[in-house]
């Protein structure tokens, strides 16, 4: 169990950041970026959870699928952590399964699960959708393109040292998007209320 007593140490004001196992590095160095944008996505969900749960007092067009995906985004924050660690931690040489904590094939399953369950809900679709609609929607969005930017970094850390990284995290992020995509539309009224996009509709005729 993580046992936080003070909440300032001054140890990074030089710049620098300890990882897991007590290596320090520098806070713009590309696992901080990785894992600091996956805590920034985790937050930004933090506040969908928020919105779908009623807390902003936004009701919502239907309360039971709200509940269900505030359930779900609820898991899911926890599993962040877990990608969140797993990527301050650099795999070892020769690291024995179980010595670090690591996302699992099996976490990113579960989001495969999440995305069939509510994508059985969706039409498809035949243009891209702009972001926004519904509180819950607009909101989902957001969380969307961070876990994407989240992604990015964590691909960008594989390429430079891909040993020392788990490929597990970057396929849990991947799929986290897209799950994130459905709830989306799944929020604006199970897709009927998206706004789509037109392309080229604002150009002069």
């Amino acid at each position: 169990m993580v046992k936080l007593n003070k909440i300032y140490t001054k140890t990074g004001d030089d710049g620098t950041t300890g990882l897991v196992g007590g290596a320090r590095v520098a806070k713009d160095d590309p696992r901080v970026e990785a894992y600091g944008t996956v805590d920034e996505a985790n937050s930004q969900i933090g506040m969908a959870i928020v919105i779908a749960t009623g807390g902003l007092g936004v009701p919502a067009s239907n309360p039971r699928v709200a509940a269900r995906i505030g359930e779900v985004l609820s898991a899911i924050q926890n599993d962040l952590f877990d990608v969140g660690a797993d990527l301050a931690t650099p795999v070892a040489k020769g690291e024995k399964a179980g010595a670090a904590l690591r996302v699992t094939a099996e976490q990113v399953e579960k989001l495969e699960q999440w995305i069939d369950e509510f994508n059985e809900r969706l039409e498809p679709l035949n243009s891209f959708v702009l972001p926004g609609g519904t509180p819950l929607a607009g909101a989902l969005h957001v969380a969307r393109t961070v876990a994407r930017r989240a992604e990015r970094a964590a691909v960008t850390l594989r390429a430079e040292d891909e040993k020392a990284s788990s490929p597990e995290s970057v396929r849990y992020l991947n799929r986290l998007s897209d799950l994130l995509f459905v709830l989306a539309r799944v929020a604006n009224d199970d897709g009927r209320t998206d706004v789509l996009w037109q392309p080229g509709a604002g150009r002069k005729k």
